[in-house]
């Protein structure tokens, strides 16, 4: 008896790495299309985009466990990367931001246990969000808005957000006013979505 019992655990299990594996490169092909589709807002420079990538790894995240979220983020901008304007420093500062938003929202859920809730998702979401608007702070001062300075002069990126708002004094003070807010705002963003649509796609993401 014991040997059936054991194949059929191994064939359950190979499954269910399958279905990951697929519903893990079908929301990689989803984010790496939504990265293509971005758009300046009005209140930001406008070399700063907004869209929507991170939704699928969200998606990930909470279906299939935060570990997967990271990979679909880490997969989009490997294939953006093949058509980046930044030397691909942007899409390094998308992975990493991308990455600890999934992974804090899906790992904070996870805890939940078999309780899982809209109340567990939406406090890891929320979570998530914040810690991604805090870490884009040094993320950009330190590594991205230095490398731009190869192509750009400093002073003339902080003076297209002292177009915007004229009493910001430097990077750091534009990178709290401008950046943190945003990247907030477009977690949040996220989240909504996320909250939207993940129970009719949740069949598909979980069977």
């Amino acid at each position: 008896m014991s040997e059936p019992n054991a194949q059929t655990v191994a064939r359950t299990a190979g499954r269910t790495r399958t279905h990951r594996i697929t519903v893990t490169a079908m929301l990689s092909a989803v984010a790496t299309v939504l990265m293509f589709v971005d758009f300046s807002v009005p209140f930001m420079p406008v070399f700063i985009k907004l869209d929507v990538s991170e939704l699928p790894a969200l998606l990930a995240s909470f279906s299939l466990g935060p570990w997967y979220g990271v990979a679909v983020c880490l997969i989009k901008n490997l294939i953006n990367c093949l058509r980046t304007t930044t030397g691909c420093v942007g899409e390094l500062c998308n992975f990493m931001l991308g990455a600890i938003f999934v992974f804090s929202a899906g790992w904070i859920y996870q805890q939940f246990h078999h309780h899982k809730s809209r109340r567990g998702a939406l406090i890891g979401s929320l979570v998530g969000a914040a810690a991604m608007a805090l870490l884009s702070v040094p993320v950009n001062y330190f590594l991205t808005y230095p490398i731009y300075a190869k192509f750009m002069p400093i002073d003339q990126i902080v003076g297209m957000y002292q177009a915007i708002n004229p009493s910001v004094n430097g990077l750091l003070g534009c990178l709290v006013t401008f950046n943190m807010p945003f990247t907030f705002a477009k977690g949040l963003l996220d989240v909504g979505l996320c909250f939207l649509i993940y129970k009719p796609l949740s069949p598909l993401l979980h069977k």
